[in-house]
């Protein structure tokens, strides 16, 4: 397969407030690589210097010298977002509108339209016999349509308020800027923009504070002075589309102006049963004509958005610049880095680029404290929901990176549904807690013909406590996550069914494995699915005996007679009912590669993962793939020792490997960044420069020795890499 060159575009990482504990001090790794010393023969080799961090951040900033619908500059902290035009604000939103939106986002802003006419509760569900059970699933639309679609486009994530530039009180052309020149500084998280303004200089400098949802902003241009330059501030309607705004409704929601006085204002903003609040300071005029449009005569504000009024005095913002840099500089300097700057690969820059830009935005877009949507906190997809299946590859890297502080942060989510699970699972019969798919804060599954009949999302929960655990061996971390790993084994072990027939427990049907184009009703013992079922089970027993309990007994009966991977012809399938894998099922994730890449499944054959590997090189569809399975591919060559092929993998030109000069993967119009190829990215990096249990003692054994690399790395969790 032919590889990405790539462009040398460059993009940061937003810092999180938070001091990352670390599991070996950086002194004590480099003492270790270099007792280690370098491998004969191969430029993979080790490192005797630190990385210079600052150097190694900076050359991958993302530069814009013009206008790049695709390619806007978002800044944020995990909780909000504030994604930019080249004015440094959202001046020019209709030039991004069919490409990547211009929006303001936060953890906590949803919308719901009301209802009047429907019951939530009396959808109709579609029956599946379960082994001479009947279980319903919520996922035919048929007669019932407007409650389906209500319920899986609501609540949807809210567009917080437009901010950009006027002339003269006027909106701004494309055609009025010349001179472009933007830079997002990522090491201390600040978006400088230089333009000419129908021929007037103008630089304006943004950065959004790192413990709140505020943006702080600085003008600077005669144009000030002169005043001909203001602000203006506009608030929409919810919606469920892409740009989660609806502007033509303006007598569906409510803007206030609650005070105004002093250089500061309070608004309000109502839409049906929702509601937020907006403060600003550094504003020496707030005018207003459009009820929901507001003019800001100033030069250097600050503005925060919140769910309910808050107390505290606004920083200035020198003090919010201040604030970004300290966080950000701490983010690089006490997580990992990875250095490719010495190999000899022409795509070794590109892949750095890559690593670099992934590490910020899914610090500013996957770190917060619910699970993210597939386009965190830049775009609607699917509604603004998340989709539980993907939270490892957008934030399970973390921990690796030594950042487990940034994956913890959304994991009492889980906890906090875990009612809404339990009651999901005894609906249908089984015990434990059966986790959704696409769900909003609240935890209640969305219908769809897919989503309620996946299960690989299950031990994922059971996943992230133990990558706590290895991270943090305590009784602190046992205890605080305890009921979520118990809930989710329970219900995977009520769910694998009994065969007296073959004496096995097997797995479906009904269900739709991770590679979604399997009827639910002929597939059972999907591959990556049985291996992900026995080690979430093993790994909550090993927590039963961490805790002094004993053994549960019905877990380990599963554990012992859960069906054996398939096979065929030498080679894995995707489930056991699909002799057709590598020639009507060759597209969407190769999920079967999973067993033994983004799990190290002991059951697995090496061989015949071997060969199963090279008929997904050869035969797969890539262009009907998903940005995560190039370095879901990566992990499983890694761990086989083709270490070519993984580069290869991670690097393959295809559409939907493709990261745009901002950092993002795009993968189609509607869904122009997919941040669970970012995540996935830099767990398989993580790995491959690392290490992973039973990985031969080299250094970055997941890399070719063929002379072409020299990678650089320092602060990886190896503790936690040497076990996964």
């Amino acid at each position: 397969m032919s590889c990405v060159t790539g462009i040398a575009s460059r993009v940061t990482r937003l810092a999180i407030p938070f001091h990352v504990s670390r599991v070996i001090s950086r002194r004590g790794f480099l003492a270790g690589i270099v007792a280690t010393g370098t491998v004969a023969g191969s430029r993979v080799s080790a490192q005797r210097e630190t990385i210079d961090r600052e150097a190694l951040v900076k050359r991958h900033n993302p530069v814009m010298r013009q206008i790049d619908p695709l390619s806007p500059l978002s800044l944020g902290n995990g909780e909000f977002a504030f994604t930019a035009d080249v004015t440094g604000l959202q001046t020019l939103p209709q030039s991004y509108e069919n490409a990547m939106p211009l929006c303001t986002m936060s953890q906590w802003g949803w919308h719901t339209k009301p209802a009047p006419h429907l019951d939530r509760n009396s959808l109709r569900l579609t029956q599946y016999d379960t082994y001479g059970r009947s279980v319903g699933y919520q996922t035919n639309s048929e007669g019932q349509s407007d409650l389906y679609n209500w319920l899986r486009e609501n609540p949807h994530r809210l567009h917080l308020g437009q901010i950009g530039l006027l002339l003269n009180n006027e909106e701004i052309r494309p055609e009025d800027l010349s001179d472009i020149h933007q830079e997002l500084d990522l090491w201390t998280g600040r978006l400088t923009s230089r333009f000419s303004l129908k021929g007037t200089p103008v630089t304006v400098t943004t950065a959004v504070h790192p413990s709140r949802d505020l943006l702080a902003v600085r003008i600077d241009s005669p144009l000030v002075a002169q005043g001909k330059l203001q602000i203006g501030l506009k608030f929409p309607y919810g919606s469920p589309a892409m740009n989660a705004a609806d502007w033509q409704q303006p007598s569906k929601h409510q803007t206030f102006v609650i005070t105004s006085h002093a250089g500061s204002a309070k608004l309000y903003c109502r839409l049906e049963n929702d509601e937020y609040f907006v403060r600003i300071n550094g504003v020496r005029k707030l005018l207003t004509g459009d009820p929901h449009a507001f003019l800001l005569d100033a030069n250097e504000f600050v503005i925060e958005f919140s769910p309910r009024p808050r107390p505290t005095q606004l920083p200035t913002v020198k003090a919010t610049f201040a604030a970004s840099a300290d966080h950000w500089r701490r983010f690089w300097t006490e997580g990992a880095a990875v250095d490719l700057s010495r190999s000899r690969d022409p795509r070794a820059t590109e892949l750095e680029r890559r690593v670099v830009l992934s590490q910020y935005l899914t610090a500013i877009q996957c770190s917060g404290s619910t699970p993210p949507q597939e386009t965190g906190l830049t775009v609607n997809s699917w509604y603004g929901k998340f989709h539980l299946e993907m939270h490892w590859w957008h934030a399970a890297h973390f921990a690796l990176w030594n950042r487990l502080p940034l994956l913890e942060r959304s994991l009492g989510w889980y906890h906090k549904i875990l009612p809404v699970a339990k009651q999901l699972a005894k609906s249908q019969g089984y015990a434990g807690a059966r986790w959704p798919k696409m769900v909003g804060p609240e935890g209640r599954d969305s219908p769809s013909p897919i989503g309620p009949l996946l299960i690989w999302q299950q031990p994922h929960p059971i996943t992230y406590a133990e990558l706590c655990y290895l991270s943090r061996p305590s009784r602190d971390t046992l205890e605080r996550y305890r009921d979520v790993v118990f809930e989710s084994a329970d219900f995977m072990a009520s769910f694998a069914f009994y065969d007296d027939k073959t004496q096995r427990y097997v797995l479906g049907p009904p269900l739709i494995p991770a590679q979604e184009n399997h009827p639910p009703r002929e597939t059972w013992n999907p591959t990556f699915e049985l291996a992900y079922w026995r080690y979430g089970l093993k790994t909550a027993q090993l927590w039963r005996e961490r805790l002094g309990l004993s053994r549960h007994p019905v877990w380990d009966r599963v554990i012992a007679k859960l069906s054996p991977l398939p096979v065929s012809n030498g080679i894995y399938l995707a489930h056991e009912n699909c002799p057709q894998t590598f020639t009507e099922r060759n597209r969407d994730h190769p999920s079967m590669l999973g067993a033994l890449g983004m799990l190290s499944d002991e059951t697995v054959d090496r061989e015949t993962m071997r060969r199963t590997l090279f008929r997904v090189m050869k035969d797969w569809q890539w262009d009907q793939t998903w940005g995560w399975d190039y370095p879901l591919t990566a992990m499983t060559a890694a761990r086989l020792g083709e270490r070519k092929v993984a580069v290869d993998a991670l690097l393959m030109t295809t559409g939907k490997n493709r990261y745009l000069p901002n950092g993002h993967n795009w993968q189609r119009p509607n869904l122009p960044c997919y941040l669970p190829g970012n995540g996935g990215l830099l767990y398989a990096v993580a790995m491959m420069a690392g290490g992973w249990r039973g990985a031969p003692r080299r250094h970055a054994p997941g890399f070719p020795d063929d002379g072409s690399w020299t990678v650089r790395s320092e602060g990886l969790n190896k503790t936690l890499l040497f076990q996964i």
